[in-house]
């Protein structure tokens, strides 16, 4: 009887408990978001009615992947809030995409129309049994007339045929309804896979002076967040100025969608850790070229090469496809979890990763791991940021750099991992433009535009879509740390502006000088403006530099070029009217001893 009374007072409790958190749970807004280039700020609005005195708030629509250390929530005076409380609801249905349930509701309409399929095989099939069942009997019986058997036999054959007819039909209509499931099942997995919408929700213990409806603020940052720059560059010939329109690939799979909200992307990082910043001693140095590593040394010693506080000491690289984050508790599989761009990626997906293409680097370990993956990040997790092929390659100074852009629209972007394209803002750069062209390396000319105080523009490091006279002619990149008081800006081809190099054999020869082979070469350039504007033209070519005594290089004509003795470079700069083409010529000779070879071409 002692146990039956506490049985149902528990379950009077529970049922108690539940009934009060349904009463007071409360769904938030996302209002405001912060992006950066790696992670982000949000901030939800929620409102709800209290009662004097003591209660437990519940606030759902909050994103599962928090940094719990930034979590801050905000009340009016009147409340006083005695404890917050993060946890994911693991028992809510999942929350399905209007794609998920519109492809669950076409494989519910095709499976019933498979089954309907299949009764008529069946029915069919059954008749086709009756009909050879009877046409034996038949066959069997005796006293029929010859007409009457021959009129017999045309219906079971008629039928029959009737019969097989519609079952193969039946068969075929069978297996393209068959294929349709197929496809449909394939496109459900597809959209699940995207689909990372799922919930968090923070538990609030309050006290309230009065009965009073209050506003709550939630902010926190989340790190399954980013943007990346890119441009548009615009010439609409080469009179005018360049236009050139700022945009950002934003995407996020915090696993809430961002409706209508206040989006502002800023190229700062956000804060990881609570300690005030401590400025150490910068130290200054030339950066040397490095040669791409070997692929098969993998992403994972290249975590090594990243300056990111104390995450260095977090993170022991023991193999070249091992990582292990230090102090984190081992198990029978002592890897970590790894987070690339906010998605899980196996062990070894990540070893393949190219170390130049990895932007940044954060190992989580203990809480902080656990309560953003839960337990299966009990051994730490690796969280790493690619560049997507947008960053620079080597180390810059855009860090320095804290430009926020406010899109004052609402904006959407929802929680499957698309990057969503925001324009954020144009601008008009006078340029200097000028056609090049190398035609021993390339027979094409390009378009270059050279652009001085650039740097008021506030560029970042980003590729760029070419708009040329409304033609999308290729991409391009915009590099503002490898360039100097001008930059310098490939604006793509122009077919019409064309260029030949040819060798003359006429003015080409090979002599012998006693035990020297002398070879004179020459070569004739013609370059022609095909368009309706003038144009600035720079061409380069060049002659062979001797590194050897016994071979002796003579420039014989320049071709009226500028010349770099130094490094043998030819530079003819040009001014072409409208039609007009221009043919230059140079030529050199090498001596060298007659047993050697050399390639001259």
């Amino acid at each position: 009887m002692r146990k039956l009374f506490i049985v149902a007072a528990l379950m009077f409790s529970v049922g108690r408990s539940y009934a009060g958190d349904e009463k007071n749970t409360v769904t938030s807004t996302v209002k405001t978001v912060t992006v950066y280039r790696s992670g982000a700020e949000m901030i939800h609005a929620a409102n709800a009615n209290l009662v004097k005195g003591s209660s437990e708030l519940i606030i759902e629509g909050i994103s599962n992947s928090i940094d719990i250390n930034s979590l801050q929530v905000n009340c009016p005076s009147a409340v006083t809030i005695l404890g917050v409380e993060f946890s994911n609801q693991y028992l809510v249905n999942e929350m399905k995409t209007p794609a998920i349930k519109k492809i669950e509701d076409s494989i519910e309409n095709i499976k019933d129309v498979i089954q309907r399929t299949d009764i008529s095989i069946a029915t069919t099939d059954d008749l086709l049994s009756v009909l050879k069942s009877n046409k034996e009997i038949k066959g069997s019986q005796t006293g029929l007339s010859v007409a009457e058997l021959m009129k017999l036999m045309d219906y079971y054959k008629l039928k029959s045929s009737e019969l097989q007819n519609d079952l193969s039909a039946l068969k075929v209509k069978r297996q393209k309804q068959n294929e349709l499931l197929a496809k449909l099942n394939n496109q459900l997995q597809e959209e699940q896979r995207k689909n990372t919408k799922s919930a968090g929700r923070i538990i609030l213990q309050l006290s309230a002076a009065l009965n009073v409806n209050s506003e709550f603020t939630i902010s926190y940052l989340t790190y399954n967040a980013y943007w990346i720059p890119y441009y548009d560059l615009k010439v609409d010939n080469i009179k005018s100025p360049l236009k050139i329109v700022y945009k950002a690939k934003i995407s996020q799979t915090t696993g809430i969608d961002w409706n209508k909200v206040k989006l502002s992307l800023s190229t700062s990082s956000p804060t990881q850790y609570g300690a005030a910043p401590l400025l150490r001693s910068w130290f200054l140095s030339y950066i040397n070229p490095v040669a791409r590593m070997d692929r098969q040394l993998s992403a994972m010693n290249s975590i090594q090469s990243f300056d990111m506080k104390k995450e260095l000491d977090e993170v022991v690289v023991t193999g070249y496809n091992t990582v292990k984050v230090r102090g984190a508790s081992t198990n029978a599989n002592s890897q970590p979890l790894y987070i690339v761009n906010g998605a899980e990626m196996s062990q070894q997906d990540y070893s393949r990763l190219a170390p130049e293409s990895i932007k940044s680097v954060d190992v989580l370990k203990d809480a902080n791991a656990t309560s953003l993956y839960g337990s299966r990040a009990a051994n730490g997790v690796v969280v790493t940021i690619l560049k997507d092929g947008l960053d620079d390659y080597v180390t810059v100074a855009d860090s320095e750099l804290d430009l926020t852009y406010d899109i004052e629209l609402p904006y959407d972007v929802p929680t499957n991992g698309k990057q969503q394209i925001a324009t954020l803002k144009e601008a008009e750069m006078n340029g200097v433009f000028k056609y090049y062209a190398v035609p021993k390396l390339d027979k094409e000319a390009y378009l270059l535009a050279e652009i001085s105080d650039w740097e008021k523009l506030n560029l970042l490091p980003g590729e760029a879509n070419i708009i040329f006279e409304g033609t999308y002619v290729g991409k391009s990149f915009i590099d503002p740390a490898t360039t100097s008081d001008t930059l310098n800006l490939t604006l793509g081809k122009d077919k019409r502006v064309v260029v030949k190099r040819e060798k003359l054999m006429d003015f080409s020869s090979t002599k012998f000088l006693g035990s020297n082979k002398l070879q004179t070469m020459t070569y004739e350039l013609t370059v022609k403006n095909n368009k309706k504007d003038a144009i600035n033209f720079i061409l380069k070519d060049q002659f062979p530099i001797s590194t050897n005594k016994e071979i002796e290089v003579e420039l014989l004509s320049d071709g009226g070029a500028l010349n770099n003795k130094e490094i043998g470079v030819l530079t003819w700069k040009l001014q072409l009217a409208p039609g007009e083409s221009k043919k230059l010529r140079f030529s050199y000779s090498v001596k060298y001893p007659k047993g050697k070879t050399l390639n001259l071409n």
